[in-house]
């Protein structure tokens, strides 16, 4: 049978040790450190929750639209099933840039070297559109790498910090028991955890969400090319019809 103070003791001990009294019993240095973990554990999710529903709406979307445009894109207006989608989605900025800078050279007269100017134009406003679009998605993704690299040296600082005030407090009351030093080195092991636990879903979910946002920059470039071929046959057919040698 179990002493009673053992008991007791032991009860206390544990009582001592959960998060919240953790918290409560460190010293200023440790409780700024977990504060920060606390902090940048909690915007990171943030970062992922809405990384997330977004690309996953685009990429249900952006299939969607890929669809729709199966049986031949319009190049001179922005096609109904682009009109419906929000403008904000990717895909449609592109597309309407693409549409935009074709309206602009509407009364050109389409020589083979007009024809290729305009192509080439096309192309470099797709571009740009999907780079800017494409950065809007990555952006507040450098934070999470950098949660992923420094919250664990950040919870080691507030170890080693506890781990110091631990041993001076042995120092100061020439008691090497273990309950004297256990509560300190506890508090001093909890920023360490607590930098892990901000650090390893940011490195997990900062990797997964690069690798959304690069298949879907390739479904971007993908559709331009649509785009892209669609626009030359249509100025080639135009061509023919204006008796202009055909490249």
């Amino acid at each position: 049978m179990a002493d009673p103070v053992t008991a007791t003791a032991s009860a206390a001990l544990a009582h001592t040790l959960t998060p919240v009294e953790l918290f409560l019993q460190a010293d200023i240095v440790v409780k700024a450190v977990i504060v920060l973990l606390i902090i940048a554990s909690a915007w990171g999710w943030a970062v992922i929750a809405e990384k997330l529903i977004r690309l996953g709406l685009l990429h249900r979307r952006a299939t969607r639209l890929i669809d729709s445009i199966q049986g031949g894109l319009p190049v001179t207006a922005v096609a109904e099933s682009f009109a419906q989608a929000s403008p904000n989605d990717p895909f449609v900025q592109v597309y309407r840039a693409m549409v935009d800078e074709h309206a602009r050279s509407a009364d050109l007269v389409y020589t083979e070297a007009q024809r290729d100017s305009l192509q080439e134009r096309v192309h470099r406003v797709a571009q740009l559109a999907s780079s800017s679009a494409l950065d809007h998605l990555q952006a507040r993704l450098p934070g999470l790498a950098t949660i992923g690299a420094v919250a664990p040296f950040v919870g080691l600082f507030g170890t080693v910090w506890g781990i110091m005030n631990s041993f001076q407090g042995i120092a100061a009351s020439n008691n090497t028991s273990l309950a004297v030093v256990a509560p300190g080195i506890a508090e001093a092991l909890f920023a360490t955890a607590l930098g892990l636990v901000a650090a390893i879903p940011a490195v997990i979910f900062y990797n997964r969400i690069s690798g959304d946002i690069s298949a879907y920059g390739k479904r971007l470039t993908a559709f331009i090319g649509v785009f892209e071929v669609e626009l030359s046959r249509q100025l080639s057919t135009r061509g023919e019809r204006n008796g202009l040698r055909v490249a």
